[in-house]
């Protein structure tokens, strides 16, 4: 019941919450399916009270340990459900540095799989890694949409962690192979859906129902409890629209008779990566559309970055709709 309320208990009524998301979402720049905006609360209407705190244990399957939810938000000691199916974390993954280093673990969970409002870093290059912390530390890699909290947040982190916990972190992430972990389905109609916790969440009571899906990709969680505990086996599911697979497959391996330029030159034929350059087979569509986005828009401009500005400079967003379609149903 307390995990229900912690996603709902913002908003009195669910016609009132999906009106704010509506033209809350219409008021963004940046395409609302990728960079996922909780709403704004209702204005002069009161939040409701809290209800007594939840102290009951909590399990998820597969696994002996007992939490409590309290235990399960805390930023710098998160949730490790399943101890043995990682590396030993290093301090900066298992529990940060406070006040201004949150656990790395906590947002990307102990094994790096990562979920649709951050990113997932299992099996990237720790050289990449260290990269792409050195660009946040001196002002390369902003997000295009200040108003979602976690690239914000992932841009303080960028600045305070030091050197060894960056090269802790990377090296830790780089050891771990990526699992499959978002299933693509295409579909006309869709489940309706609102932002929570920045990601999206399936809308229930009497707003529930299906949707056209227009051109855009819906992830969200399979279990939503599950990932509301952090469940790092909790997957996700991606609705994209029929046929994306399919055009995303002829931009990625042909470049679209030159929209773009094959993916697999630089991420390999597999798109499993080379070298440094990082996998982008099997990833968040969300967290990938979001990359296209900001390098297309200049706010990523790293030295990794440069190789991409020609790539995207022509995709239009249903582009991007088709290539993270293609990209996420692929095995990581």
């Amino acid at each position: 019941m307390n995990l229900r309320w912690l996603r709902y208990g913002v908003a009195v009524a669910a016609g009132t919450f999906l009106v704010l998301a509506l033209v809350f979402a219409q008021d963004q720049k940046t395409p609302p399916w990728a960079y996922a905006l909780n709403p704004p609360a209702a204005p002069g209407v009161p939040t409701p009270a809290a209800p007594p705190a939840d102290t009951s244990q909590k399990h998820v399957p597969g696994s002996n340990v007992a939490l409590t939810l309290p235990q399960t938000r805390d930023l710098f000691n998160p949730p490790d459900w399943y101890p043995d199916d990682h590396p030993t974390m290093p301090e900066v993954v298992m529990h940060g540095r406070r006040p201004d280093v949150r656990a790395c673990g906590y947002c990307h969970l102990p094994n790096g799989q990562g979920r649709p409002e951050n990113a997932s870093l299992a099996g990237l290059p720790a050289g990449y890694i260290v990269q792409q912390m050195a660009d946040y530390r001196n002002g390369l890699r902003k997000t295009s949409e200040s108003k979602m909290g976690p690239p914000t947040t992932m841009l303080a982190i960028g600045k305070a962690a030091n050197d060894a916990e960056v090269k802790a972190a990377a090296e830790y992430f780089a050891s771990i192979k990526p699992k499959p972990w978002i299933k693509v389905i295409e579909a006309k109609m869709v489940p309706k859906t609102h932002v929570s916790g920045w990601m999206f969440v399936e809308t229930e009571g009497a707003e529930k129902g299906m949707e056209p899906i227009g051109s855009r990709v819906i992830e969200m969680p399979v279990d939503l409890e599950r990932t509301e505990l952090r469940d790092s086996k909790s997957s996700f599911i991606a609705y994209a629209p029929v046929g994306s697979i399919k055009k995303g497959e002829a931009l990625v391996t042909t470049g679209g008779a030159g929209k773009t330029i094959k993916c697999g030159i630089c991420h390999g034929a597999d798109l499993k990566g080379i070298g440094n350059v990082p996998s982008i087979s099997g990833r968040s569509p969300s967290y990938i559309a979001r990359q296209l986005y900001d390098i297309q828009q200049g706010n990523r401009n790293g030295p990794y970055t440069q190789l991409m500005k020609e790539a995207v400079a022509k995709l239009t967003a249903d582009d991007m709709v088709s290539i993270t379609a293609y990209l996420a149903s692929r095995n990581p």
